[in-house]
């Protein structure tokens, strides 16, 4: 730290050299006109000069050579000085191709512009307005991971669509998925298929047959995603569209071990047409496990009434509401009766047909409750049951049937012909499907469905 006094009445003028043992002017001078003229006495400067910090140091260092990030929505170059007439006027008449007039309306709205207004001048909707950006930003990340001739296949009219669907990918699954739908000619709707089914691969970790097909490849995501709907279907006792789902997973599988596991299922006919049986693996009752936003993402929902599994829950189940439509244009919910607890689940292939009846059960722990084998990790899991109350007749004996377990039990699912050995009949419903909660991809549990 330097210390330094400053002592003088007469002003200093910049251009004046401070140099010692001169005279000493009463009153200010003018300013000198040549170096005679100088203060008479020594000055000392006071002042404490404090060295900056490292850390202030680096931040302003770090602040002041940070690299260049060109803006989110750099404009092609021939278009980058346009004024907003002339960005509206290329929309208008759809001047270049789609990927290079489609930054001019994310430009626009940064301006101040809203959707509706672009629509109403250009003759794009909004709707369209949407996809034309975010198909080029998919597009942007496949000129980085892809080689140019799979890029330049999108840049006709078609490709917004087809890319839009990929916008749920990562960068690295975009260029496989872009790879394989090319080769296989899929359109916007066939890529949307595809796009859901690799991400909703890794979500399955631990689900039956899930080690039979390879999560890397687009065409086996694909496959397993049709074999899982066969098994639904299977499960509703839809043979024909349970087959129509095999034969499209067959056609889309990539790996042999992925085709085998299909064919099994499809071969498994005895001379009359009818499924052979499989105890060690045929579910007639599916369980699926819940992938975040899968609801918001569902075209179709089915909303039922939650009952509880605990004692007492067979009184609920009962007195539940029956029925539950949608009215309207907005699709407005209207039960029969009040009812305090409600839970919204994808239009899953059971549960979409199951317009009345249909009941949601509760259940804190999964253990104790589904007549599985040995001992499981995920015991413990909250799990919910969706029964049919409107086939409460035990009548086969490979379905599962929601019963009372008398007492302080509460309820639990029993098989159909365990059920006809003890003698009962009738049931509170039929178990169409049993869903596990969400969980983070990286959760390496297993959790193989096996039943009595």
């Amino acid at each position: 730290m330097l210390s330094l006094t400053v002592n003088t009445p007469n002003p200093t003028y910049l251009s004046t050299p401070f140099l010692p043992n001169h005279h000493h002017h009463r009153h200010p001078p003018p300013p000198p006109s040549n170096p005679q003229n100088r203060p008479s006495k020594p000055l000392s400067i006071s002042a404490i000069i404090i060295p900056p910090s490292s850390s202030t140091s680096h931040k302003q260092q770090s602040q002041l050579y940070q690299p260049y990030r060109p803006p989110p929505t750099l404009l092609p170059a021939k278009w980058r000085y346009l004024d907003t007439n002339q960005k509206l006027d290329i929309l208008t008449d759809r001047l270049g191709q789609w990927f290079e007039y489609a930054p001019l309306i994310t430009s626009l709205i940064q301006e101040g512009f809203i959707s509706t207004t672009i629509e109403e001048i250009t003759g794009i909707a909004s709707i369209e307005q949407n996809r034309l950006v975010v198909a080029t930003q998919v597009r942007d990340s496949l000129v980085e991971d892809t080689d140019p001739e799979t890029v330049a296949f999108f840049d006709n009219p078609a490709g917004p669509k087809i890319l839009y669907e990929l916008r749920i990918l990562s960068a690295e699954q975009r260029a496989v998925a872009a790879r394989y739908l090319i080769a296989n000619g899929f359109d916007a709707r066939k890529t949307e298929e595809l796009a859901r089914s690799m991400k909703d691969y890794p979500r399955r970790y631990g689900d039956k047959w899930y080690q039979s097909f390879d999560g890397n490849l687009p065409g086996d995501c694909l496959a397993y995603m049709y074999f899982r709907q066969a098994q639904e279907h299977k499960t509703a006792f839809s043979p024909e569209q349970s087959i129509t789902a095999l034969e499209k997973a067959l056609e889309m599988a990539e790996t042999e071990k992925a085709r085998q596991r299909v064919l099994r299922d499809l071969e498994a006919k005895d001379g009359d047409g009818k499924e052979e049986v499989n105890p060690d693996e045929l579910v007639k009752v599916p369980v699926v496990r819940m992938a975040y936003g899968e609801v918001a993402e569902s075209t179709v929902v089915a909303v039922f009434p939650v009952c509880s599994g605990d004692a007492g829950g067979e009184i609920e189940v009962g007195d539940a509401p029956w029925e539950c439509r949608t009215r309207g244009s907005f699709g407005i919910v209207k039960a029969e009766k009040g009812w305090s607890r409600w839970v919204v689940l994808p239009g899953w292939g059971p549960v979409a047909g199951l317009k009345r009846g249909g009941v949601a059960v509760a259940f804190s722990k999964a253990g104790g409750v589904l007549p599985w084998k040995g001992k499981r990790r995920d015991a413990n899991e909250e799990i919910l049951v969706v029964a049919d109350r409107g086939r409460k007749v035990v009548e086969y004996d490979e379905g599962f049937y929601l019963v009372s377990g008398g007492g302080k039990e509460g309820l639990k699912v029993e098989r159909g012909d365990k059920l006809k050995g003890k003698g009962m009949v009738n049931t509170l419903g039929a178990v169409v499907l049993v869903v596990r909660p969400p969980r983070d991809d990286n959760d390496n549990t297993l959790s193989d469905v096996e039943w009595e």
